[in-house]
């Protein structure tokens, strides 16, 4: 059995993080399904799963590939994102964070100093701010 079913997936293209991913969202779709008992929600996650065993049992290894390594690339930027928003949060107890008005760097300045003349070290444009 275990034989035949290594035959027929040869030459398909298998579980990835993409199909992981859409078959978790199915499961979690059949559960709310359960509480709210909506046919749209049904109809959805049966979708949902029918497009996952697609993509597993697809011949096309080159356009599943491609469409798993979009999903990472779109993963990846919102971890990138999430990460900055972090960042920013928890040094926003002891820093400033302000824009030059000229040229739009980024700069962070110490709280609690007072007001400050802040010099851009891009474009040394000099400006006023309070810290």
């Amino acid at each position: 059995m275990k034989r035949r079913f290594m035959e027929f997936m040869s030459g398909r293209y298998g579980a990835d993080q993409l199909s992981r991913f859409t078959l978790a969202v199915s499961l979690i779709l059949l559960v709310l399904n359960i509480f709210t008992n909506l046919r749209i929600i049904y109809l959805a996650a049966l979708i949902v799963l029918a497009w996952c065993y697609f993509r597993m049992f697809s011949r096309n290894i080159t356009k599943r590939s491609a469409e798993n390594q979009k999903y990472l690339n779109m993963v990846w930027k919102s971890k990138v994102k999430f990460g900055k928003f972090k960042n920013r949060i928890v040094q926003s107890k002891d820093y400033h964070i302000y824009k030059c008005p000229s040229c739009g760097q980024k700069i962070r300045i110490p709280r609690g100093k007072g007001k400050i003349c802040i010099t851009c070290p891009k474009c040394r444009t000099e400006f006023e701010k309070k810290s």
